[in-house]
């Protein structure tokens, strides 16, 4: 159960990392600053998103 919820964070984490960095590339990445932040949450948000999503698909259901 705590795997499960664990991974629905991470998974809602990276979904939120991955929206930032198209609204930020969408804005314009001009400036070496941004791109940085543009590249750092995609890669961050991707990450925490298929972890997540493979944490919960590798979490099996108990019945009590």
């Amino acid at each position: 159960m705590e795997k499960r919820i664990l991974g629905i964070i991470l998974s809602l984490l990276g979904v939120a990392g991955l929206i930032y960095a198209g609204i930020s590339f969408m804005n314009g990445g001009s400036g070496e600053k941004n791109i940085k932040a543009i590249i750092f949450s995609g890669i961050l948000g991707g990450i925490f998103f298929f972890a997540g999503i493979k944490l919960i698909s590798n979490t099996k259901d108990k019945a009590t």
